[in-house]
C-alpha cells in the first residue's frame, strides 16, 4: 500500500529496457490499466551499442532522468554499483511484491530477470530425419557429424549455458571436441536459420528456441524444425532490470518490475519478444518446452561470470572466423 501511495504521487516513469520495440505499446497499456494514476510513461530500447556507454555515463553522473535500466549480462558488474539498494528479493519473499523469488538476483537482491532463453538445434527435416538428430549435446561428437556436417554460431552462448550442469572444465573439453568435428562457422541466428530452411545447411547447433520459432513462422517451405537438447541450456536474466540510485520515481519503478513478471506482463513478452517469458512462469512457452527435461540453468550464481564462460569457450574453439 505504501509503494502504491508513493507511486501515485510520482505519477510517471522512465525506463531503459532491453526488450524489443513491439513490446512497448502493449506493456504500457497493460501497466496503465493496472495503475491508471501513472499517466506519463516513456520507454527507450537499450541497444547493444549503449551497453558499455551507459555505465560510463552513470559513473560521470550524466545518465539522469531514468528510473530503470536494462542490465546486459556481459556487463552486469559494471551496472551494480549504480542501482538502488532495495531488497526486492525480501519483498518478493514476504509477498509485498508479487514476484517469484527465483526471478530476483540471489545475492544482489535488487536485480530481476524477466525472460529466459533455451538452447536448441534447428534442422531441415527434408534433409535429415528427426530420429537422426541427437537428443543430447554429446551426440554431435559422433563420427557421422564430422567434416562440415553442421553449422555453429561463433558466439557460444548456448554452449556456455552448459557450465551450471557440467562445470567449466567439462564444458571446455566438450567445446574442443566440438571444434575438432570441423563444423562450419557462422554468425547471426536469423540468417543461419533461413539458410537451414532453404536447404543450404542441414543442422544448426548453438541456436535458441525463440529464434528458430520465429524463423519457422516465416518458412514457406515448412522444412525447418528443431529439437531441444539435454541438458537444456537455460539462460535466465538475459533481459534483466534494476532501479537506478538516481531514480526520481522509484516506487513506480517497483510496480513496473512487478508488472513485467506478472501473468499479464509475461503473456505480452511471450507474444511480442517473442517466446522469451521466464522459465519460472507457469504456462510460458519456455516452461512448456522444458517440462520433464534435465536443465542447466544459468542462474544468478553464474550471471556475472557468463561472459567469462563465453570467452573461454571461444578461445577453446581457436578463435574461429565466420565461414558464412
Amino acid at each position: 500500500d505504501e509503494i502504491v501511495a508513493m507511486a501515485k504521487k510520482e505519477g510517471k516513469l522512465r525506463v531503459m529496457i532491453g526488450l524489443e520495440n513491439p513490446n512497448f505499446k502493449p506493456l504500457i497499456e497493460g501497466f496503465k490499466q493496472k495503475y491508471p494514476f501513472i499517466t506519463d510513461i516513456r520507454l527507450e530500447e537499450m541497444t547493444s551499442g549503449a551497453y558499455q556507454r551507459i555505465p560510463l555515463e552513470l559513473k560521470a553522473g550524466q545518465a539522469k532522468g531514468w528510473d530503470i535500466t536494462h542490465i546486459p549480462s556481459q556487463f552486469g558488474k559494471e551496472y551494480m554499483p549504480y542501482l538502488m539498494k532495495y531488497d526486492i528479493l525480501g519483498m518478493a519473499g514476504q509477498g509485498v511484491l508479487k514476484i517469484d523469488p527465483r526471478m530476483v538476483h540471489s545475492s544482489e537482491r535488487n536485480i530481476i530477470g524477466v525472460t529466459s532463453t533455451i538452447g536448441v538445434v534447428s534442422y531441415n527435416k527434408k534433409l535429415i530425419s528427426d530420429d537422426k538428430v541427437p537428443d543430447k549435446w554429446e551426440g554431435f561428437l559422433r563420427p557421422e557429424f564430422k567434416g562440415k556436417k553442421f553449422i555453429m554460431d561463433i558466439r557460444p552462448l548456448q554452449i556456455a549455458g552448459l557450465v551450471p550442469a557440467w562445470g567449466l572444465e567439462r564444458t571446455l573439453d566438450f567445446a574442443r571436441k566440438l571444434a575438432a568435428q570441423d563444423p562450419l562457422w557462422g554468425r547471426g541466428t536469423a540468417r543461419i536459420n533461413s539458410s537451414v530452411a532453404a536447404g543450404e545447411y542441414v543442422l544448426f547447433l548453438e541456436n535458441n528456441f525463440s529464434s528458430v520459432k520465429r524463423a519457422m513462422s516465416k518458412d514457406p517451405t515448412g522444412s525447418l524444425n528443431y529439437k531441444v537438447l539435454e541438458p537444456v541450456s537455460t539462460i535466465i536474466g538475459h533481459h534483466s532490470s534494476g532501479i537506478l540510485k538516481t531514480a526520481d520515481q522509484p516506487h513506480a519503478a517497483l510496480l513496473w518490475l512487478e508488472f513485467l513478471v506478472s501473468p499479464e506482463g509475461q503473456e505480452i513478452i511471450d507474444k511480442y519478444e517473442p517466446l522469451k517469458a521466464s522459465v519460472f512462469t507457469p504456462g510460458s512457452a519456455v516452461a512448456q518446452e522444458v517440462r520433464g527435461k534435465e536443465l542447466s540453468v544459468v542462474d544468478w550464481n553464474h550471471f556475472t561470470n557468463f561472459e567469462e564462460y563465453t570467452e573461454k569457450i571461444y578461445a577453446a574453439w581457436g578463435f574461429p572466423k565466420a565461414d558464412k
